[in-house]
């Protein structure tokens, strides 16, 4: 086997001006995929990131059916105490978990006394929520950036309804809701701070104390809309989604059918469907990058074949058995998606490392500054450089099959 391998060598290097130019094509492909995964990964996590961390939570839990009617915010779907009770306790069986919070979510008409509009209100728990979606806070652009901006008696409103009905921090405004029931009541808020919206400047979601929330609404029950959760492992979250909703009582009319369900954020976010794109992309690539690979080679291992009937002839004709001709030619082969994957792998650590260096920021939605990170994921790398071997092994069979079923007489006798 070694010798195959010092002979496959000596012969690339027979022709090193070709074997470098195959190299580089395959290193330059291999640096384009890697390089787009670290890049593309970043801004995938970044995205993610800020709408699980925002507002939405790496996990929700409803009553079932409350998501197919979630646009109209329905009171009569809410999960009522018992059911509460024994979500709270499932959780906390969940080392998993890191925290949660439960919301209060409803539509409410919004006025500053001069002028009304409608708002999508979050009543909450500070405490929890604040913990459950650490960058809340950082969405706060006017008034208090901590809790006490969430105090019973206060408001945070939504940056466009701020601006269009001209409250700022401090300004007492009201609010009108109707309960399950179809009474009406009122309440007056201070305004906390001024949120800036999380999907874009058409956002109208506030937030208020859960306690103000269940007092307006006049409930008497310790009714949740949703459990909003965030956990300890992202790379767990679609077993865990599973592993907790089985958890859960099944509904008495559907069997096997849970009486809550639990959503993963990519149902709940259009957002996700920008993080399918990515995958999508980073697919493709990486057929480009088998195709360059394959075609690269190939041509390689034609021309080599094509140069060296003769010494093919005279190889059979010494009792090379065809088995041994093959064997060498894919060994030429796989040698330099060897050398040009490892030196892809070099030159896309140099590249991620520089890129990580540059301190390269850029936008996304209403987030601004944000920082570009490009990271490797050694498993999809080393995947990525067995993928560059297996193809040049596969690229190599054909003119190397070719090469060992050769005649000698034939061979030889080739001008």
């Amino acid at each position: 086997m070694w010798n195959t391998f010092r002979i496959a060598a000596r012969n690339l290097l027979r022709y090193k001006r070709r074997t470098l130019l195959t190299v580089g094509l395959i290193a330059l492909g291999t640096v384009f995929v890697l390089v787009f995964m670290a890049v593309a990964g970043s801004f995938k996590n970044m995205m993610i990131r800020q709408m699980t961390d925002s507002f939405i939570g790496h996990l929700q839990i409803h009553k079932r059916g409350y998501l197919a009617a979630i646009d109209n915010l329905p009171l009569h779907m809410n999960m009522n105490a018992k059911q509460m009770g024994m979500v709270e306790k499932v959780l906390a069986e969940t080392p998993e978990i890191e925290s949660y919070s439960p919301r209060i979510k409803f539509g409410a008409a919004f006025s500053n006394f001069e002028q009304t509009t409608n708002i999508r209100v979050n009543g909450v728990i500070p405490e929890k929520e604040f913990a459950t979606c650490p960058l809340l806070v950082s969405r706060i652009t006017e008034g208090s950036r901590d809790l006490s901006a969430l105090e019973r008696g206060k408001i945070l409103v939504p940056e466009l309804l701020a601006r269009g009905l001209g409250v700022k921090p401090g300004d007492t405004v009201v609010l009108v809701a109707t309960n399950k029931d179809g009474s009406v009541n009122g309440k007056t808020f201070l305004v906390g701070g001024v949120l800036e919206s999380a999907t874009g400047p058409g956002g109208r979601d506030g937030y208020i104390h859960m306690e103000d929330a269940r007092e307006l609404l006049r409930m008497s029950d310790s009714e949740v809309s949703e459990v909003a959760i965030r956990i300890r492992d992202f790379s767990m979250l679609d077993r865990l989604a599973l592993e907790l909703e089985a958890k859960f009582p099944s509904m008495p009319n559907m069997p096997g059918k849970s009486m809550l369900e639990v959503s993963t954020w990519e149902k709940l976010s259009p957002f996700s469907s920008i993080a399918r794109m990515i995958d999508a992309l980073a697919f493709f690539i990486r057929v480009i990058l088998v195709a360059i690979v394959l075609v690269s080679i190939m041509n390689v291992m034609v021309m080599a074949v094509y140069e060296r009937i003769r010494e093919i002839g005279t190889m059979a004709a010494m009792g090379t058995l065809p088995g041994k001709i093959l064997s060498l030619f894919i060994t030429e082969g796989l040698l330099i998606g060897v050398l040009g994957g490892l030196a892809g792998w070099l030159l896309s650590g140099i590249i991620v490392v520089a890129l990580r260096l540059a301190q390269i920021r850029f936008s996304f939605g209403r987030q601004e500054n944000l920082l570009l990170v490009p990271s490797w994921d050694l498993l999809q790398w080393c995947a990525i450089f067995v993928v560059v071997m297996v193809v040049a092994v596969l690229a190599s069979l054909q003119p190397a099959w070719k090469a060992s079923r050769m005649e000698p007489i034939d061979a030889l006798g080739h001008v």
